[in-house]
């Protein structure tokens, strides 16, 4: 948050939440000369919600009101511009509350200046409170003492150990770690074997105990048919009896917990859900909210394993709990021993890379570094770690030397995409276009038009715009019925069509359809035109058009709406000038999405300012960590 964004012109949430607070504050017997700093407090902490932060900074504050010329003539006395004097002024309101008194109030102010709107702050304790609670009796709870589990241990990291060399193997401590912890979070790009660390976790627990009640989940449909996927896969090398046990349907986080229609989920603390371990990927898109409903469901027995990219896009909703709670992968003396006894990785060779920012979650964080998809070689991987560490100039090297055609730039910097970047948009279709023209008849191929579209995405980084999501569909959605010419389309007054990618965009439990769930408009055996979604056990199932959720179609998506996906080709289209959108996890995302060859448009200024444009999410989580945990933590 900064000043220009407090004085944003199309903030009404904000200003109408300001214009509540501030009739409070008046029916409160507020101190007149209190209102100004309480107006703008409010604006900020609302507006800041609205950007992804948790909370703002009396600091920014103050900066605005100095930018402004300082306080409106009514304020003086009782604040000066600094944040001291703004503190002084928001505390006399009695609409701003502290951690140790938040009582009723709607804003609350802690001692590193932190303004949060009550709500968030409520999350954000208590999500600490849980994190900080008594946890079950371990170590040793998920089997990893056994000489069964050491064996099993031993096999199943077996191919690792011989590529690795003398290398520590980091996927297979934190398989011992995830088995003996109540929390155990997991952080690595893509194919840095998170999946395959996952299944060995699975596997060693059921080997130890065959009872165990497992739940596998992820923030968004996608992901989680995505993750069932990836599971199947990565299990191949299991025995068979351990690979038959494995759990077979994974769950979006919303459906875990049960959505009441009156609001609210059917577990929480009270009604805690019936696990006994959880696992949640894509964890790094779970906002606040979420995060703190999530651990409260969960029984304190059980064990949670946490998977995700420290280094991707956060949440959409406030919050970065994933990239927070990763921070900081320091194991203690103690642990580092008790894992190489269980690993057979000698101590000295567990060395722990040093932390971005101090946590006090000790002994639960892992990152995996070791790239299994990109080779030392790969341009892709270059690139992802070059975004990732900041390093624009080699970046912009790496993108202008064209040495591996896996990598493409065009530098198009027009704001209306130029023709080549068009060209190159429809020639990425093209595979889609001709499945779409061998499945013209019946029956069609669905798994065909399916693996098609899978092979390559545009990824926009606005929705809005003549370079965003809406216009770019508009465009490929004329040029693919425009190329196809299918007898039963309907012409272009309708926008239903055969070969349509449509994705949804609202949960839906009766339909059971999820948010990023993508489907496919194809005719049925007597031509009339349903959406097919694949089944989570294979097959599809059809849906009439007029019962679709909220949906949009999908030629092209937004980044944030990528996540949990991937596609042999990606096609990055960034805006034509630097904009806040645009930033390093987006960028870093975008890339890592691909499997074999990405292609980013813009101009030099745009890719330079994203690199050099880390995404900063306020919040106090770690504080919040600090305050509720005196002595020993359930997951430190």
């Amino acid at each position: 948050m900064n000043g220009t964004d407090i004085e944003r012109p199309d903030l009404a949430l904000a200003e109408g939440f300001a214009h509540h607070v501030l009739r409070w504050a008046r029916a409160g017997g507020a101190p007149e000369d209190t209102l100004p700093a309480l107006r703008v407090a409010a604006r900020a902490a609302s507006l800041a919600t609205a950007s992804g932060h948790v909370c703002a900074h009396l600091a920014e504050i103050a900066a605005y009101f100095a930018q402004a010329g300082g306080p409106p003539r009514a304020a003086a006395s009782t604040a000066d511009v600094d944040a001291p004097g703004l503190r002084a002024a928001l505390l006399a309101s009695r609409m701003v509350g502290t951690p140790e008194a938040p009582a009723g109030r709607p804003l609350i102010l802690d001692a590193d200046g932190r303004l949060y709107l009550h709500r968030y702050f409520d999350y954000e304790r208590r999500l600490a409170h849980r994190l900080r609670a008594p946890g079950p009796a371990l170590p040793g709870a998920g089997g990893a003492e056994s000489t069964e589990a050491r064996e099993l241990l031993e096999r199943l990291f077996a191919a690792n150990a011989q590529r690795l060399g003398e290398r520590p193997d980091w996927q297979k401590i934190a398989t011992a770690l995830a088995l003996e912890r109540p929390l155990t979070i997991i952080s690595g790009g893509p194919g840095t074997g998170k999946t395959t660390t996952v299944v060995n976790v699975l596997a060693c627990t059921l080997a130890a105990d065959p009872d165990c009640r497992i739940r596998l989940a992820a923030p968004t449909g996608k992901a989680a048919a995505r993750m069932q996927e990836a599971i199947r896969n990565a299990a191949s090398h299991l025995p068979a009896e351990l690979r038959e046990r494995l759990p077979s349907e994974p769950y979006t986080v919303h459906r875990l917990l049960g959505v009441l229609r009156e609001g609210g989920f059917r577990h929480d603390a009270a009604n805690p859900l019936p696990v006994d371990l959880l696992v949640v990927d894509e964890a790094s898109m779970l906002d606040l909210a979420l995060a703190t409903r999530l651990f409260e469901a969960v029984p304190r027995s059980a064990r949670i394993v946490l998977l995700g990219d420290k280094d991707q896009l956060a949440a959409v909703e406030s919050g970065a709990v994933f990239a927070e709670l990763s921070a900081d992968p320091t194991l203690t003396a103690a642990c580092i021993e008790r894992l190489a006894a269980v690993t057979g990785i000698p101590a000295s060779r567990i060395v722990c890379p040093p932390p971005m920012r101090t946590t006090g979650l000790h002994d639960s964080v892992v990152w995996l570094t070791e790239n299994f998809r990109f080779g030392i070689d790969s341009s892709i991987g270059r690139l992802a770690a070059q975004v990732n560490a900041g390093e624009a100039q080699a970046a912009i090297d790496l993108l202008r030397s064209a040495s591996d055609p896996a990598l493409e730039w065009i530098e198009d910097a027009q704001p209306i995409a130029s023709a080549a970047t068009r060209q190159r948009i429809a020639d990425g279709i093209a595979r889609y276009v001709e499945a779409a023209a061998r499945n013209a008849g019946n029956p069609v191929d669905r798994a065909a038009l399916f693996d098609a579209l899978g092979r390559f995405r545009v990824l926009c980084a606005e929705r809005e715009g003549p370079r965003g999501v809406v216009e770019i569909n508009r465009h490929l959605a004329q040029h693919f019925r425009r190329t196809l010419d299918h007898s039963l389309d309907p012409g272009p007054r309708s926008e239903w069509y055969p070969g349509r990618p449509v994705m949804v965009l609202r949960n839906d439990y009766v339909l059971k359809l999820y948010n990023g769930d993508t489907g496919i408009v194809l005719p049925d055996a007597s031509g009339t035109l349903m959406a097919y979604f694949p089944e989570a056990g294979g097959g599809f199932r059809a849906v009439a058009p007029l019962r679709l959720p909220e949906h949009e179609t999908a030629f092209a998506t937004t980044v944030h709406k990528a996540q949990g996906s991937e596609f042999d080709e990606v096609l990055l289209l960034l805006p034509a000038r630097p904009l806040r959108v645009a930033t390093r996890e987006l960028l870093y995302t975008a890339i890592t999405r691909a499997r074999k060859a990405v292609t980013i448009v813009g101009g030099a200024e745009v890719v330079e300012a994203a690199i050099a444009s880390p995404t900063r999410r306020d919040s106090g989580l770690v504080a919040r960590l600090a305050e509720a945990g005196g002595g020993a933590a359930s997951f430190t």
